[in-house]
């Protein structure tokens, strides 16, 4: 159990859980139990951790360090009030303790007080003889205020100060993109090369962004670099593999995505886009065959299900993209564009309920595509429930109150059931906007003749 400790430690920690076997009251020192409570949190022992701290406050109740694991813990669990009294207790102890600042500085961060939290990582900076962490604190609690610049500030600092920083770099990274600064960032990380340059992480990064400003060979150029300094850095591959399939070189593209797969497990992203690269290709039967082994890896990958599904309504076999419809659902089920193919899938077959299902399910979903709304009330007239198209007309209305689809398609219903006189209404307010043909047209023929 103690194979990875000290040798410092290891007699503590023997004779501590001695201790417990035996009800025993053994005197430790401060450090030591400070040391055995790390050990515990850091195996997860959470238990055997508190009951460290409870006997180690009882020998030792006014150790500072002791009291601030404590409060360390207190905020782990949620208790905040209890953490801020005992805090208090530690400030009339040693009112200057960075820890003090840095705990409180937390519970104002989790009641979304970031002000506050900023000035007490301030006050910390003030006493800290080690001031990076507290830097990229500073730089956290600005980008809870979505004050960018403040935030790139101090990750510029960690990042110049620790070239190996690569959290500080995501975050740095992250607000020169909120500012929209494309070259700025490409500028900072060539800076940062200069003095790592080996770090593929930011040759990585670097290729990011010369792709996002279409600077196509320069991206190519940093993503080979980051290979060359990591040959096991999948995501490099990956992004080398997406700029290749987007300059046309296909095959080179399905090199690359292959080789991640040599570095990492199954990779269902990955499969998809070799699927798509042999769709270009027109290696059709394997398309399909990475296509199914991306779902056989992950069944909630919604691309590669209408990858599927669109492939078979190309070719025009729509009950064998109904088929994957239907299963694609079952580990989709809150797919809006899965259910908006299912229901436009059903209704070329004919099957009209099941059209409405579909389309009633995206518009829960969140479906904004007055289309939507149209291609149900169709569904619904064709199985001669005008009294349900009606109702789903009315309601489409409340999101699209000019469009003269819906509002025609509400007046052919209103004519069936003999409500002409509405009908009536309603058409004259779309009759110099419709623009004949409409598919539906042939089904209210008379329309043009109220």
């Amino acid at each position: 159990m103690f194979d990875n400790l000290s040798e410092d430690t290891n007699p503590s920690l023997t004779k501590f859980e001695q201790m417990l076997k035996t009800n025993q009251v053994l005197f430790f020192d401060a450090i030591e139990f400070e040391n055995i409570i790390h050990h515990y949190i850091d195996f997860a022992q959470f238990s055997l951790a508190n009951k460290a701290l409870e006997m180690g406050m009882e020998q030792h109740p006014k150790n500072i360090e002791l009291m601030l694991l404590k409060s360390e813990i207190l905020l782990f669990d949620g208790e905040h009030n209890e953490a801020e009294n005992l805090l208090a207790e530690i400030e009339k102890l040693s009112p200057e303790h960075e820890e003090i600042f840095l705990q409180r500085a937390n519970i104002y961060s989790k009641k979304k007080d970031h002000p506050k939290a900023i000035h007490l990582l301030e006050r910390a900076l003030e006493v800290t003889e080690e001031p990076i962490e507290i830097w990229n604190l500073m730089g956290m609690e600005y980008l809870f205020l979505e004050d960018y610049l403040k935030a790139k500030e101090y990750f510029n600092i960690c990042v110049k100060e620790n070239a190996m920083d690569y959290q500080s770099l995501y975050n740095l990274l992250y607000c020169h993109e909120q500012l929209e600064e494309n070259v700025e960032a490409i500028n900072m990380l060539n800076d940062l090369l200069e003095v790592n340059p080996y770090s593929e992480v930011a040759w990585h990064q670097l290729g990011k962004l010369y792709a996002k400003i279409n600077k196509l060979e320069e991206a190519l150029s940093a993503f080979e670099f980051a290979i060359i300094s990591d040959e096991c850095f999948t995501g490099a591959y990956i992004e080398k593999g997406k700029l290749l399939e987007k300059m046309g070189r296909i095959n080179q593209a399905i090199d690359n995505y292959e080789f991640s797969l040599n570095f990492n497990d199954p990779n269902a992203f990955v499969n998809h886009r070799i699927g798509l690269c042999h769709l270009k290709l027109g290696n059709d039967k394997l398309a399909l065959q990475y296509f199914k082994e991306s779902i056989k890896l992950e069944p909630n990958h919604e691309k590669s299900w209408l990858a599927l599904v669109d492939y078979f309504i190309g070719t025009k076999e729509l009950v064998k993209a109904q088929y994957y419809l239907r299963k694609s659902l079952q580990s989709n089920a809150d797919s809006l564009d899965l259910w908006k193919k299912s229901a436009q899938v059903h209704f070329q077959i004919g099957f009209y309920e099941e059209t409405a299902v579909g389309c009633k399910t995206a518009i829960d979903l969140g479906d904004e595509d007055p289309n939507s709304w149209t291609l149900w009330m169709d569904s619904l007239m064709l199985i001669n429930d005008w009294e349900k198209a009606v109702e789903i007309g009315q309601q489409a209305l409340q999101f699209h109150q000019k469009n003269p689809s819906i509002l025609y398609r509400l007046a052919g219903c209103k004519l069936r059931l003999g409500k002409k006189s509405e009908a009536q209404i309603i058409f004259d307010r779309i009759k110099d906007e419709i623009k004949i043909p409409l598919n539906i047209n042939q089904l209210f023929p008379e329309l043009i003749k109220i």
